[in-house]
């Protein structure tokens, strides 16, 4: 029987520990918007955890879609995550150089999505890993292909439709991990959205309110439970999130699974999809 991980997060001590398993799978999972003039692939060719691959989220994603870095068909997601190197069994572990981890947090929601759940994420990243001296390495790694098999569970996904179901139902509570002025629709995005605000009945939890300031590790369980009843979660009711592409909202739902929710589900779309539509209502203050 295959190994498994400890559990959604381990530390960089934990890993530090294991880099030469054998069924270890690291990957570099660092993204930047377009508008940052940074690249996640040119920054892991510059410098990575040992044995480390880069997750390219844009790269594996939907082509057929115009929305930033939808989810792929299952069978895409195998095909390319076993060129990744990522076998049946093996531990994965992702990271990336963002603080709180969300790029990183979004793979580890990919992978659980596509029926895989001996996936962690690094807390705190490459950033706590090389403020802790630990060893990185500057070539790239070439893994060899292996077979690797997914699956679909759609209860962890929302699209377009069943959000706009649950506005007038109120099933379930959206959970919308963008900052305040985003969520208000006082401050603009890097996306170029033509509408501003949020989706109606959402509650706003910041992402970045469920991290350590200074190191970006996620918050203990404690403070992690604290943080979402302030904002009004009932933490025993079913639950969505949202951001403006996906990505930050996934820090979020990592966060809840920390919690006991494992069935958490994330609108892939996010604002991007909901603000492009015509009759998608937004909500301001």
């Amino acid at each position: 029987m295959a190994e498994q991980l400890p559990g959604a997060l381990v530390s960089a001590e934990w890993l530090a520990e294991r880099l030469n398993e054998a069924d270890i799978r690291i990957l570099d999972c660092t993204w930047h918007h377009p508008s940052t003039n940074l690249d996640g692939r040119n920054q892991y060719r510059g410098r990575h955890l040992p044995g480390s691959v880069h997750f390219d989220i844009d790269h594996i994603a939907d082509p057929n879609s115009d929305l930033p870095h939808m989810l792929p068909s299952a069978a895409d997601f195998a095909k390319k995550v076993g060129l990744l190197g990522v076998a049946d069994g093996d531990r994965v572990v992702v990271y990336d150089r963002l603080f709180g981890g969300s790029a990183a947090a979004r793979v580890w929601w990919m992978f659980r999505v596509f029926g895989y759940d001996n996936v962690a994420m690094l807390d705190g990243g490459f950033g706590k890993w090389v403020a802790e001296k630990r060893p990185t390495e500057m070539s790239p790694v070439r893994p060899e292909p292996k077979s690797f098999t997914a699956g679909f569970r759609p209860e962890l996904v929302r699209d377009y439709a069943q959000m706009t179901a649950n506005v007038a139902s109120g099933a379930e509570q959206m959970i919308d991990a963008r900052g305040p002025g985003k969520f208000d629709g006082s401050q603009p995005d890097v996306f170029p959205f033509k509408k501003l605000g949020h989706i109606p009945g959402a509650i706003n939890v910041p992402w970045a309110d469920l991290v350590n300031g200074e190191s970006g590790v996620l918050l203990d369980k404690a403070a992690l439970k604290a943080r979402f009843e302030a904002a009004g979660v009932d933490l025993t009711k079913p639950i969505v999130t949202t951001c403006a592409s996906g990505i930050f909202s996934c820090v979020n739902t990592l966060a809840l699974y920390m919690l006991g929710r494992d069935d958490v589900a994330v609108y892939d779309g996010a604002w991007a999809e909901w603000e492009r539509a015509e009759d998608a209502p937004a909500a301001a203050a």
